[in-house]
């Protein structure tokens, strides 16, 4: 069977024998848990508790916002301490509930189901709802409104984006392995909902123990199957993802939706799993603490509201001070300038490299070589389109199609002159969007 792919794409290397073998690890944090309350795409969410009230594991402390928002949840015990401004990965100052951990970890009650395929569709969307799960790979769209589009009847593919191409990161890789039966059973009630869509898991063909594994657990299932991916980045990227798994394309305009499928991150189908069939509310995931700095890579089970700082240590800190510290992957993850602080829903990984090799290199004028356009998976120009991003030309960016980016970086990665194409155009691309919101 030829493996499934698209055009275009690189191939950076991926680090990921640091902390591939190295099995999931639980982690309950000693110190105050922070949750800012906007973790997803959409309304902030609304706190529900006040300064000296106690809570449980497992409580709910936020409500959602609106219908495009997620409620949090507590993810230890203890006493809300205070509700103010807290810095993000991302750099940003968001209002955030603060819980002063009381160490005990005393967890509410949880109403599991036996038989999840008795519940009604309308009942599993609303528990999906209320456990506040969002997309967990990095975008934080609220679960419950990709799984209500206009016309579910037309929904032929659930993909499960099993590829994890980002460098350095394996939680998905350690999930996969460790709990597959989550993963299959959490996108068994995702097909519950669809009565004509298939189950695809998508997996990159440099994990061959997932793909045994997944494939003889879906060996009798009619509505699942495994797709072996060819191990090149972006293959986790939405748009060629669905591509690769099922040859149909989608632009800038669309909905994965609008061809007919949905996609979903390995960890928001297994928090699927935890809420519908268990009754718990998402307040954990996998978190890979990886990189040449790090003394002990691991891959933790971490509450989220867990300070970024306190996993470092748990990985044995740092070996030599790091250079560069990354929220996430080499190529699609922020920069930070501190551990302090939290955890939260869309948090997959720290990346710690002794090395600043990208601030190290010394940028120089375009060569016109194309192999940014050979890279570029959405098939622009993307050193054209930093030309006119660069000029604020937002006219000719549109025109030469900038918005079809997908922001995977492949181009910066790619160029010998070492220019910040990526960059230049997501600069531009907010820009775009922010005004049309204006408008």
């Amino acid at each position: 069977m030829g493996l499934c792919t698209f055009k275009g794409g690189v191939h950076p290397y991926d680090g990921k024998e640091l902390s591939k073998d190295k099995p999931i690890r639980e982690f309950l944090p000693k110190g105050d848990l922070v949750y800012p309350l906007s973790q997803h795409i959409g309304a902030p969410a609304k706190p529900i508790v006040a300064v000296g009230d106690k809570v449980l594991r497992g409580q709910m402390i936020a409500e959602a916002g609106g219908f495009v928002s997620a409620p949090i949840y507590a993810s230890a015990s203890g006493t809300v301490k205070a509700i103010e401004p807290r810095r993000v990965a991302v750099g940003d100052m968001v209002n955030a509930i603060v819980v002063e951990n009381d160490g005990e970890f005393s967890e509410a009650a949880y109403q599991p189901t036996e038989d999840t395929a008795s519940l009604a569709k309308e009942d599993i969307i609303k528990r999906i709802q209320n456990a506040g799960i969002v997309g967990m790979g990095g975008a934080g769209f609220p679960t419950h409104v990709k799984l209500s589009p206009k016309e579910p009847e037309k929904i032929d593919y659930i993909i499960a984006n099993c590829a994890e191409c980002e460098p350095y990161l394996t939680s998905d890789y350690r999930r996969m392995l460790e709990e597959p039966e989550k993963l299959v059973e959490g996108m068994r009630i995702i097909l519950s909902l669809f009565d004509n869509a298939k189950g695809i898991f998508g997996i990159e063909d440099n994990k061959p123990d997932c793909i045994a594994k997944l494939s003889e657990m879906v060996k009798d299932e009619p509505r699942m199957e495994v797709k072996a991916l060819k191990t090149k980045y972006p293959q986790g990227s939405e748009r060629q993802l669905i591509y690769a798994a099922t040859g149909r394309a989608i632009n800038s305009t669309m909905l994965p939706a609008d061809a007919g499928c949905i996609v979903d991150n390995v960890d928001t189908i297994v928090a699927i799993y935890h809420a519908v069939k268990l009754g718990k509310p998402l307040m954990e995931r996998i978190i890979t603490i990886t990189g040449d700095a790090v003394a002990d890579p691991q891959n933790f089970r971490a509450c989220i509201g867990t300070n970024f700082a306190e996993l470092v240590e748990a990985a044995g800190g740092f070996k030599v001070q790091p250079e560069k510290v990354i929220s996430g992957g080499p190529m699609m993850g922020f920069a930070m300038f501190g551990l302090d602080v939290p955890a939260t829903k869309t948090s997959s990984a720290l990346l710690a490299l002794a090395k600043d090799d990208v601030a190290a290199s010394e940028t120089t004028a375009c060569i016109n070589c194309g192999r940014c356009v050979e890279a570029c998976p959405s098939r622009i120009v993307p050193s054209r389109l930093a030309d006119y991003a660069e000029n604020y030309d937002e006219e000719m960016f549109e025109k030469w199609n900038g918005m079809e980016c997908v922001e995977c970086g492949s181009c910066s990665f790619t160029c010998p002159a070492k220019r910040s194409l990526a960059q230049a155009i997501k600069s531009m691309r907010r820009t775009i969007l922010a005004n049309r919101r204006k408008k």
